[in-house]
C-alpha cells in the first residue's frame, strides 16, 4: 500500500469523526432556537435540514460503508446490524418529529422529539466511532465521500 492509499483510508475515519461532529453542531443549532414562537419558522427549517442530514448519512453508511466493511470483516456483522437497528430506529423517531412539524405543534413538543432523536443519536455516534474508526483507517473502499457518508 502506498503512503497516498494510507492517507486515503486514514481519511474515511477522519470524514466520519468530522460527519458526525458537524451532526451534532446541526442538532445543537436546531435545538438553541428555543421556544420563542416568533422563532417557530427557523425551528421548522432547522429541524427540516437536519432530519434530511442525518436520514441522508445513514443511507450512505447502509448503502456504501456497512457493505464494504462486512465485505471485508465478517466478523462485524452483528455490529453492523446493530448500527443498522440504530439507523432504522432514528428514522422512526425522524418520522415522529417531522409529524409534529406537520401538525405545526408547539416548539416544546417539537423539543422533546428532538431531545430523544439526539440521545439515541449520540449513543449511536459513540458506539460506531468506537466499533469501526479503526476498521476505517485500513478499509479499502473506493466510493465517493457524499455517496458514502451523506452530503455534509
Amino acid at each position: 500500500m502506498t503512503e497516498g492509499d494510507q492517507t486515503r483510508l486514514v481519511a474515511w475515519a477522519h470524514e466520519l469523526r468530522a460527519v458526525h461532529a458537524r451532526l451534532r453542531e446541526a442538532l445543537d443549532l436546531v435545538r438553541g432556537t428555543g421556544d420563542d414562537p416568533e422563532v417557530a419558522r427557523d425551528l421548522l427549517v432547522f429541524c427540516r435540514g437536519f432530519c434530511t442530514a442525518l436520514t441522508r448519512h445513514h443511507e450512505g453508511e447502509d448503502r456504501h460503508l456497512f457493505p464494504a466493511i462486512a465485505a471485508e470483516h465478517p466478523d462485524l456483522g452483528d455490529t453492523l446490524l446493530k448500527l443498522t437497528q440504530d439507523h432504522s430506529m432514528m428514522s422512526h423517531l425522524i418520522s415522529g418529529l417531522e409529524a409534529a412539524l406537520d401538525r405545526d405543534e408547539p416548539p416544546e413538543r417539537v423539543h422533546t422529539h428532538l431531545e430523544g432523536l439526539g440521545a439515541i443519536m449520540e449513543s449511536h455516534f459513540r458506539f460506531e466511532e468506537r466499533a469501526l474508526l479503526h476498521v476505517l483507517e485500513t478499509l479499502d473502499l473506493d466510493a465517493d465521500l457524499t455517496a458514502a457518508l451523506g452530503p455534509l
